[in-house]
């Protein structure tokens, strides 16, 4: 039995509404238990150069981009636990911002086309796109005034965990956008990145493939696949913790900020559809629209599980042979029964790897937005406008109530806005938003079957169990080993950092 469809409202950030909308960004930051960002980029530059071998090579070519290409649009998503709910239940509250730089900035016709393909809107960019100026502050205050990058001063002074997913270059975006300019070094941007979160940044592609160990490790894949389980172990009425999320309800006035999107429960399908193996395994496919097999990630999810449950069976049926003096049988590879050119990403395999690395940048081998799996998401995942008006005991400004998560099912929306949608959002308006939902979905669920692991071999649980084992590490494509986001003793911050840290925190740094 699986949960019905869940609904996302996502709350439309503009130059129009953005001063309007300050105060509850503010509280929401503020309020929150952890931060996910998400960003859309005008461009990545030389894709090679984004995965060379040298880590530091990497760092000069993502800095170089960062420079020369700008954010279209930032999503955030804050989740508050709730003590006074079910273990692990959550309000959440998603927001995208569009955003417009000041200065010139290239933008690669490859991201265009494949933006406009999933329906962002360059207009609407161009001509409500909250502006701001990239690198140092130049003039003004990035601690006071309603800009964006007075509310990324908010972010590090709140001093919550932030969360990504494959967030290398998001983080260097970030920083030359909104903080300072990049530091010429990695370790000295990593040294500045371990003041500015100390509450620790957690990647979830990296959680993924090194502790969900899922098939695949791509954003709407990983989503899913978490928020499958996550309603089957509800709905067996198997032991928790179990993930519970609930919304704001948004009524009046607001609801003209508000697109819903939802997100259909995954679903076996009649038709015997052959899935496109590249897509299945990273999220992409060249061929994109054109390509004539299927895209479907609720498909591949299912298929990749029976895969597994046959391997499991075939495992079963060769240990009780060999116990009964049979020998083992043939072609018994731990590989047999994957699907074709889709060795599981944790499972040794030379071409596998060497396939990984040169399709996957930040989102693996694309421009920022050519990610993985992003690009079937917009069909599958239609966004619903409701009829709803102004926040009811959200805590963001204190007049709305909250939505209540379902003990059943896992996630539930007002009826209202389940039963009445007013029209369809256009698709892909609010991906950055909607990504970072889905990106700080995963932590959570990671952080509840963490709960539950420990539980069951004794642990004791800790009051912050934020998955201590994938604290400050960072997913780096085509590498076994991460990123460590920390400070050396050999290391010093830059001086643009430590200009900023005495702004943002005076002398308590």
């Amino acid at each position: 039995m699986m949960t019905d469809s869940q609904i996302v409202p996502v709350i439309d950030v503009h130059s129009g509404n953005f001063k309007e909308l300050w105060p509850a960004l503010v509280v929401a930051i503020k309020t929150s238990s952890f931060i996910a960002l998400d960003t859309e980029l005008s461009g990545l530059g030389n894709r090679k150069s984004l995965l060379a071998e040298s880590i530091e090579d990497r760092y000069k070519a993502i800095c170089h981009a960062a420079r020369s290409r700008s954010i279209l649009s930032l999503g955030f998503a804050c989740f508050k636990k709730l003590d006074h709910k079910s273990p692990d239940s959550y309000l959440v509250q998603v927001y995208n911002l569009t955003l417009l730089c000041s200065e010139e900035y290239i933008i690669e016709p490859q991201s265009v086309q494949f933006l406009v393909q999933h329906g962002f809107d360059f207009n609407k960019q161009y001509s409500h796109g909250i502006s701001y100026c990239k690198g140092n502050n130049k003039g003004g205050s990035d601690d006071r005034g309603i800009h964006i990058r007075a509310l990324f001063t908010e972010l590090l002074r709140a001093r919550k965990p932030l969360v990504l997913h494959n967030g290398l270059i998001d983080m260097a975006f970030l920083y030359q956008s909104f903080y300072a300019h990049l530091p010429e070094r990695l370790a000295t941007f990593t040294a500045d990145l371990s003041d500015m979160f100390p509450a620790g940044i957690y990647d979830t592609k990296y959680i993924t493939e090194f502790e969900l160990r899922l098939t695949a490790s791509y954003l709407e894949y990983a989503y899913k696949k978490c928020k499958l389980d996550n309603s089957r172990g509800l709905s067996s009425g198997a032991p928790g913790p179990h993930l519970h999320i609930g919304f704001c309800q948004y009524a009046g006035h607001m609801s003209t900020y508000v697109d819903y999107r939802e997100c259909p429960a995954v679903a076996s399908s009649e038709e015997q559809t052959e899935v496109c193996q590249r897509f299945s395994a990273f999220g992409w496919c060249p061929n994109g629209t054109k390509c004539p097999l299927s895209h479907d990630t609720d498909l591949i999810i299912l298929q990749d599980e029976k895969c597994k449950d046959d391997k499991r069976k075939k495992r079963k049926r060769q240990r009780e042979k060999k116990r009964g003096g049979g020998a083992t049988a043939e072609g018994s590879a731990v590989f047999d029964g994957a699907p074709l050119n889709k060795i599981p990403n944790m499972e040794v395999d030379p071409e596998g790897d060497k396939q990984d690395t040169t399709t996957e940048t930040r989102r693996d081998d694309l421009p920022h937005g050519e990610s993985e799996a992003k690009p079937d998401e917009e069909q599958s995942m239609s966004a619903e406008k409701d009829d709803g008006a102004e926040l009811q005991n959200c805590p963001t400004t204190g007049t709305a109530e909250e939505s209540k998560p379902e003990e059943g099912s896992g996630e539930k929306l007002s009826d209202r806005s389940v039963k009445a949608p007013k029209k369809k959002a256009d698709a892909g308006t609010h991906r950055a938003g909607f990504d970072a939902y889905m990106t700080a979905y995963i932590f959570a669920f990671s952080c509840a079957l963490s709960k539950k692991e420990d539980s069951e071999v004794g642990e004791n649980e800790k009051e912050q169990s934020w998955l201590p084992a994938c604290l400050n590490k960072v997913y780096l494509s085509g590498k076994a080993a991460p990123l460590n986001v920390v400070k050396s003793t050999f290391t010093k911050s830059s001086k643009a950092h430590l200009q900023k840290m005495e702004m943002v925190w005076g002398g308590g740094m």
